[in-house]
């Protein structure tokens, strides 16, 4: 129960924190571009390599700790890390056909399915 508790106050952080950078970068730049979700993604991916690199090679923390950090406050602050994280780990694995069909497939199906999604709540 504690893990949970500790994950959901994890994804608390890092939404609250996603919302106030996103929302502060886009309120700054005054554009139309969504650079206040393109910084945050990109934070995210630096953040979340650092993490695992710290976490995993110099501290040596339990997987638990692991799972409420990288899961709990980064997977809320941004999930486009873990996608590219993933993505990496079939690139360094030498599996470049896996690698570029979760990119291409996130990206193609993941609009797709948006926009159908957009159309059928209209109809509801």
């Amino acid at each position: 129960m504690q893990k949970i508790l500790l994950l959901m106050l994890a994804g608390g952080l890092g939404s609250l924190s996603r919302y106030t950078l996103a929302g502060t970068v886009q309120r700054l730049a005054g554009s139309s571009f969504p650079i206040g979700t393109f910084v945050v993604n990109c934070l995210g991916c630096f953040l979340f390599g650092l993490i695992w690199s710290v976490l995993e090679d110099r501290i040596g923390i339990s997987p638990d700790v692991r799972v409420i950090v990288l899961t709990g406050f980064m997977g809320a602050f941004t999930t486009f890390s873990t996608f590219i994280f993933e993505t990496a780990n079939l690139v360094s694995a030498s599996q470049w056909f896996l690698a570029a069909t979760n990119c291409a497939g996130q990206l193609v199906i993941g609009i797709a399915v948006l926009w159908i999604g957009l159309h059928l709540g209209k109809l509801v």
